[in-house]
């Protein structure tokens, strides 16, 4: 079985490669004499059971991680489970509610996973395969992009942490996110700014900003576009009344958070 520390590392690697902007950011906190610790790492599936939530969730069920909660996202039709396990980053993996969209959503869905080979949906490594299923035409990204920005994303970068997060609990000289976005916006990187640069409040015990997703070439079947691929996230969270840090997640914040990957026109 591999282990969780190369599963991270090959999860790390596949996403600062096609995402060299992270890398960028983490250094200019390493520069600065901070420790950048990961509090949670996202990933994105469809609801098919083939490869929904507790499929992708397998490899770090076995190795220890525990189910915490649930969310629900009414207006993007997406649900989602957060998983821990101590002294190791929070896994949270979203699926989309295909069953909500149009026909033709459905049809490409099943039509992409029917491509996966027995093999590689068993496989532990499934949920670092990136689009196993080969890619896609530009024409069909961009119509499952008028239902579901989600649906498109995930039918071009397929299986692989679509976000790593900066614990801005463990910085020292960057001990908030005002001071988090202002470091990144100096050195020339956008916030995403949907439902303002910070989501969340203290008194909802956390709070989340990110970047803009990183704009990549991808190969389609009929040439190569530009669409985004992975952004970086920073959280910060608050202790309770009885002295707990709050380790879970805010659906109305992480709603936001969603759209790091929209295509900017």
């Amino acid at each position: 079985m591999t282990t969780l520390n190369h599963l991270f590392n090959t999860l790390w690697k596949d996403y600062t490669s096609q995402n060299p902007s992270v890398k960028k950011i983490y250094d200019l906190f390493i520069n600065e004499g901070e420790v950048v610790e990961n509090d949670h790492i996202a990933f994105r599936t469809f609801d098919d059971p083939r490869i929904g939530i507790d499929v992708l969730a397998k490899a770090f069920v076995e190795a220890g991680y525990i189910f915490k909660a649930d969310y629900h996202f009414e207006e993007k039709h997406l649900y989602a489970k957060h998983f821990e396990k101590d002294g190791f980053p929070r896994v949270f993996i979203s699926e989309l509610k295909t069953k909500d969209f149009s026909p033709y959503l459905q049809q490409q869905v099943t039509e992409l996973i029917d491509k996966i080979t027995s093999e590689n949906l068993y496989s532990e490594t499934l949920i670092s395969s990136g689009s196993i299923w080969g890619s896609i035409d530009y024409s069909i990204y961009e119509q499952l992009r008028t239902e579901s920005e989600y649906a498109a994303w995930l039918a071009v970068n397929g299986f692989r942490a679509n976000h790593f997060t900066v614990s801005v609990n463990a910085l020292k000289k960057f001990d908030t996110l005002e001071k988090v976005n202002h470091f990144i916006k100096e050195n020339g990187f956008s916030i995403n700014n949907s439902g303002g640069e910070i989501k969340g409040t203290p008194a909802e015990l956390l709070e989340q900003s990110s970047t803009r997703a990183e704009v990549v070439l991808v190969d389609f079947t009929d040439g190569i576009h530009e669409i985004p691929g992975c952004y970086y996230e920073f959280a910060k969270r608050y202790r309770d009344n009885n002295g707990y840090l709050y380790s879970g997640f805010i659906a109305k914040s992480a709603d936001k958070i969603f759209e790091s990957t929209d295509k900017v026109m």
